[in-house]
């Protein structure tokens, strides 16, 4: 019996180190870097309002189409200011929430506060980086009201949407640690008419501002050019929904 109580108290000693040092690593995420926090002041352009999460609303238009992103797994979600600040110059109400512990999964439900806080919005898409993307995707599968998804270097975790009829841009660069092959293979888990926007020379880290990824691929473009064509083609893809 003693030794049984022994073997308990390490077990249990065991995963509460374990839990510790999970709670450690997901509290000290990578970022944001300077040019993040730059862009996490208003100016002529844009109105940037820091509460329960960052709005990003343009100050010469009333949008009527809004984008909320989740952030990528253990990464600071100041980080995509950047690229949210700009696609927001663009005549979009963009809003970047927060998530426990900094992983998406532990807030799926994320986007619901904004939304309901956001009546004068027509059109909602949703859309996230990496994990982020994931947990997006499975707030839209229980949410008909959004009418688009964006992912950035994701895709969703299951074939949900393979017959849906929601609106789907797939935007990845070709330096992606994930290696093109995966997001070839995850294809047919999206609609068919799903656009798929593949940036040349792009990496995984680069869609945010977070310094460098482990395990990622180094870019051969910079990272100002690929949050460029990032904004651009997410852009382009809520200008097409704005007008259905």
């Amino acid at each position: 019996m003693k030794i049984i109580k022994r073997i308990f108290l390490v077990l249990l000693v065991v995963v509460a180190l374990a839990g510790i040092g999970f709670v450690i690593w997901a509290e000290t995420p990578l970022g944001p870097e300077p040019e993040a926090l730059a862009a996490l002041e208003s100016d002529s352009q844009v109105t940037v309002t820091i509460d329960d999460y960052i709005t990003f609303e343009p100050t010469d238009v009333q949008p009527t189409t809004g984008f909320i992103l989740y952030p990528g797994g253990h990464v600071d979600y100041r980080s995509y200011a950047a690229p949210l600040h700009e696609l927001a110059a663009q005549g979009y109400l963009v809003i970047l929430v927060p998530v426990r512990l900094n992983l998406a999964f532990f807030e799926i439900n994320a986007a619901q506060a904004p939304i309901e806080a956001h009546p004068e919005i027509e059109h909602w898409v949703v859309g996230g980086h990496s994990l982020g993307g994931v947990a997006s995707a499975m707030f839209a599968k229980d949410n008909p009201e959004i009418d688009g998804l964006i992912f950035w270097a994701s895709y969703p975790a299951d074939d949900s949407f393979k017959n849906s009829d929601i609106n789907v841009v797939s935007i990845y660069g070709t330096n992606d640690m994930a290696g093109m092959e995966k997001f070839e293979e995850t294809k047919s888990l999206l609609p068919q008419d799903t656009q798929f926007i593949v940036i040349d020379g792009g990496n995984h880290a680069q869609f945010g501002d977070y310094g460098t990824q482990p395990g990622d691929n180094p870019a051969t473009i910079s990272r100002a050019e690929q949050q460029k064509q990032a904004v651009e083609a997410s852009a382009n893809f809520l200008q097409e929904l704005n007008s259905q």
